[in-house]
């Protein structure tokens, strides 16, 4: 059973920075043929942020981010990271670290993945 473990969140202004880190149970991100960030602002369904293929390093992004957030990892840390650069208001939300060992499409997990429990970032002046 896989685990992971958001850390990070917290309350910022817009145009700042904030890192997000995933730390996956198995202890290499390339136990899991994608990992990425999703997000769920109040009231809105869950959506996309960032995925990466593990073992190219291959990234996509959502268009609302693309620019301003990177998606990385330390393969043998087993840690997933979210830089968050010029943040926005729209981008409030609880942020989701998935992972999945053999079910990824678009840089995405689409079944069978596994969850961490979130971490809030907050974006106001």
């Amino acid at each position: 059973q896989v685990q992971l473990m958001e850390s990070g969140g917290g309350s910022i202004q817009p145009g700042e920075s904030l890192t997000l880190s995933c730390t996956i149970s198995s202890g290499h991100t390339t136990s899991s043929d994608c990992m990425a960030w999703f997000r769920q602002g109040p009231g809105e369904e869950r959506e996309k942020v960032a995925g990466i293929y593990t073992g190219a390093g291959n990234t996509v992004y959502a268009d609302s981010v693309k620019g301003r957030f990177t998606i990385s990892q330390d393969k043998n840390k087993g840690i997933l990271y979210l830089q968050m650069d010029s943040v926005r208001p729209e981008d409030t939300a609880m942020y989701y670290c998935a992972a999945s060992q053999r079910w990824c499409r678009n840089g995405y997990p689409f079944r069978d993945a596994y969850w961490g429990q979130g971490t809030q970032v907050t974006v106001s002046s």
